[in-house]
């Protein structure tokens, strides 16, 4: 079925290749010139072309599958490597015979009649139109099959154009003419075939496109606000870019945030390389989490550590940057000890993270399970206070009496798209609330969600 204008545009060369055929053939054998003979065997591959170019576009424009998620673009570029190979052969035998005549081994009479000279101006016409079909529509639908053919069917208009000049110069009394534009088509053709290979291999080797890289180098660099890029890789079949990205974001940003990031990049490169598939991939700035995490594992190395938390990081710039941290450790501990804990993990630190330059540790007992009791007075009064603080009610709200004393525990709903920072902000405000208007009590647990 003819279901694309880049199959039908395929048709009309494979039906142009048939009438170049026999007109190059209808020409060249009675006259005898080996260069009409040549284009003739020329338009025999750019037949065989054609029908591959047929077939490949067709197979190309089927949309992806289980077993294709990328497509089925890369079969136009193993049409076209198929073409260039056709070429390549034709033009080593076309060049041996031309060889061959000049050399005297073949010796063939060539006789030059009107109407020789008036096939070829014929194959001219037929070669320059579908020359500008095919380039137009490469053009517009961006075909890599499409685009050889419109330049093979170029380097047969010049081959046939010396071919032209071959005969008038035999028809002037120089015989050698012909076999000379024998071997000027055969080089021509070998020249573009090699052209041809080395374009479509890079596509089916996944080259990167230079100049697309390029291209979307210079669109994430000029996001604002910045984007860090981790990755950025590209490959390009049947006219189509496919980007994969990396870029990295804060620690602290909300999922939201980090979403917003990923599709600014992705805008960009869709507007840098249009029509091109794009996948964005958010990562955690890497050095922060890097850093954080080898301080967390130096630490808990230690023996008798049991649990560390708040840490902290300080970038101070030209001092370097410092760490503050909470060390748990049992509650029955001997201050000297806990101490001497304390400066073994200090010293672990420093070594395992010597970009660290300064750490300070809070020493903190790790609390047994106390014994308490569910109860409801104060609940109305809290949760007027919460509500006042917060601007909504809590979705839950305990009330715990234990031996150290009144324990409230609350949960507060919040926007998904708040950061976290913003949200333990909202937390410390409820939480100074209920502390001011009950000031005996022992601890106040706010717990945000969504």
């Amino acid at each position: 079925m003819l279901d694309s204008p880049q199959r039908r545009t395929a048709l009309v060369s494979v039906a142009a290749a048939c009438v170049l055929i026999a007109v190059k053939l209808a020409a060249g054998i009675p006259s005898g010139s080996l260069g009409l003979i040549a284009e003739a065997l020329h338009s025999g591959t750019d037949l065989v072309a054609a029908l591959l170019t047929f077939f490949a576009v067709g197979l190309a424009a089927r949309p992806a599958d289980a077993s294709h998620p990328y497509g089925h673009g890369k079969a136009e570029h193993l049409a076209a490597l198929g073409e260039a190979a056709f070429l390549v052969l034709i033009s080593i035998a076309v060049a041996a015979i031309a060889v061959l005549r000049l050399t005297g081994v073949v010796e063939l009479e060539t006789r030059v009649a009107w109407w020789t000279l008036a096939a070829a101006l014929v194959v001219i016409l037929i070669d320059l139109s579908r020359t500008i079909v095919s380039v137009r529509a490469a053009r517009r639908y961006d075909s890599a099959a499409l685009r050889s053919n419109a330049l093979h069917f170029g380097g047969d208009l010049a081959g046939t154009v010396a071919v032209v000049c071959g005969l008038l110069g035999t028809r002037a009394g120089y015989p050698a003419a012909d076999g000379i534009a024998a071997l000027f088509v055969a080089s021509l053709v070998v020249l573009a075939a090699i052209r041809l290979m080395k374009l479509n291999v890079d596509v089916l080797m996944d080259r990167a496109p230079a100049a697309d890289v390029e291209a979307a180098d210079r669109a994430i660099a000029a996001l604002d606000p910045p984007v860090e890029l981790r990755r950025l890789r590209l490959r390009h079949a049947a006219g189509r870019t496919f980007c994969d990205v990396v870029i990295g974001v804060s620690p602290g940003a909300a999922v939201g945030q980090g979403h917003a990031a990923a599709d600014r990049v992705e805008s960009t490169l869709h507007a840098a390389l249009p029509g091109s598939d794009v996948v964005v991939h958010v990562e955690p700035t890497r050095e922060e989490v890097a850093l954080r995490e080898r301080v967390r594992a130096a630490a808990m190395s230690v023996g008798h550590v049991r649990e560390i938390h708040d840490l902290v990081l300080i970038d101070t710039g030209d001092h370097g940057v410092e760490a503050s941290l909470h060390l748990k450790l049992p509650g029955g501990q001997a201050l000297d000890e806990a101490h001497a804990i304390a400066e073994r993990v200090e010293a672990a630190i420093t070594a395992a993270v010597p970009e660290i330059t300064a750490i300070q540790t809070h020493l903190e007992p790790l609390a047994e399970a106390s014994v308490g009791m569910r109860v409801d007075d104060n609940q109305a009064e809290i949760e007027r206070v919460v509500t006042a603080a917060a601007g909504r009610p809590p979705r839950e709200l305990r009330l715990l009496n234990t031996d150290t004393g009144l324990i409230v525990l609350l949960t507060l709903g919040l926007d998904g798209s708040t950061p976290l920072g913003a949200a333990h902000d909202e937390a410390s405000r409820v939480s100074r609330a209920v502390r001011v208007a009950l000031p005996g009590v022992a601890d106040v647990v706010v717990h945000t969600e969504p």
